[in-house]
């Protein structure tokens, strides 16, 4: 019994890392234009890094949790149902976010960087 809840364990995070590589399925360049079309943009801004609407790149949901999630959202996001965006749409939209570069570390900004060092000099003076 104990061998046997072991492997159902492994399996289940084996399983969950699988899930979590998998490409997306959609159509990037459709999913582009529903962004545009929806204007997505002015709430999550045109690359996906926030503004009044929450970050979502990088995105940290399946694409099965994104498509429940945009069509009843919990918060302050209108919902878009299945009469206005169809799963495959969403598919479309959510390969389309996955492909959005993701923006470097703070640490590895050569700009922000040299500020923050003046900064730090400037403190210890």
């Amino acid at each position: 019994m104990r061998v046997f809840a072991s492997f159902a364990v492994f399996a289940l995070f084996a399983l969950s890392a699988v899930t979590a590589q998998t490409p997306a399925s959609g159509n990037a360049q459709q999913g582009k234009e529903l962004y545009l079309k929806y204007s997505c943009y002015a709430c999550h801004g045109y690359d996906g890094h926030g503004g009044a609407g929450a970050r979502i790149v990088p995105l940290a949901m399946t694409v099965t949790r994104f498509t429940a999630y945009v069509h009843n959202p919990p918060r302050r996001m209108p919902p878009y149902t299945d009469k206005v965006l169809s799963d495959a749409q969403l598919a479309d939209l959510f390969a389309y976010i996955k492909a959005l570069p993701v923006s470097p570390p703070a640490d590895q900004i050569p700009l922000l960087s040299r500020i923050m060092g003046d900064q730090e000099l400037r403190i210890k003076n």
